[in-house]
């Protein structure tokens, strides 16, 4: 089985002399990143696993140094690529939490047993999450936004692959 990684985040550029990289975090706290010793760095696929050595965050961004990149033109070679993390690694979420990467990629369904579509993505409006369900199938090939609030999502099933709602197919 392949390991599932997890986009979070991007560097953006190196970061002083010795080594280090400037990241732009696409967790919700910039100090999320900092809970994994070991990042996957990489683009397009291709991958390498590097051990954080030091990481604090720094103002909106995280900086950090990598086992192994010793100086500025190093760390430059870097700019423009992901960090990613085992989704394995990530701990267990609490009853009735859900982590985005693992709601993409299911398929909804509503109450009268009609396929709304595959969630493709989650954002947060402020007010809740909302997925992006994307129906692909049907003759007019529609994208819906759905509220991740208790009333509209009443069930999800990670292992099943299913998220069960309360939306007519019409809205």
């Amino acid at each position: 089985m392949t390991e599932r990684l997890v986009t979070m985040g991007r560097i953006v550029a190196p970061y002083g002399i010795k080594g280090w990289i400037k990241i732009q975090p696409f967790t919700q706290q910039q100090q999320g990143l900092l809970d994994y010793p070991r990042w996957q760095v990489g683009r397009d696929g291709e991958w390498q696993l590097r051990t954080v050595e030091l990481a604090k965050v720094h103002g909106a961004t995280v900086i950090a140094k990598l086992e192994g990149i010793a100086d500025r033109e190093q760390a430059a070679a870097l700019q423009g690529m992901r960090i990613a993390v085992s989704r394995d690694d990530f701990p267990a979420p609490a009853t009735d939490e859900f982590y985005w990467a693992d709601l993409v990629g299911l398929k909804v369904v509503n109450a009268a047993g009609v396929t709304l579509g595959i969630v493709t993505r989650v954002f947060e409006t402020g007010a809740n999450d909302v997925l992006v369900v994307e129906d692909k199938v049907a003759a007019n090939q529609r994208e819906r936004l759905l509220p991740f609030i208790a009333p509209v999502i009443r069930q999800v099933d990670i292992a099943g692959g299913t998220i069960m709602v309360d939306w007519d197919a019409d809205y």
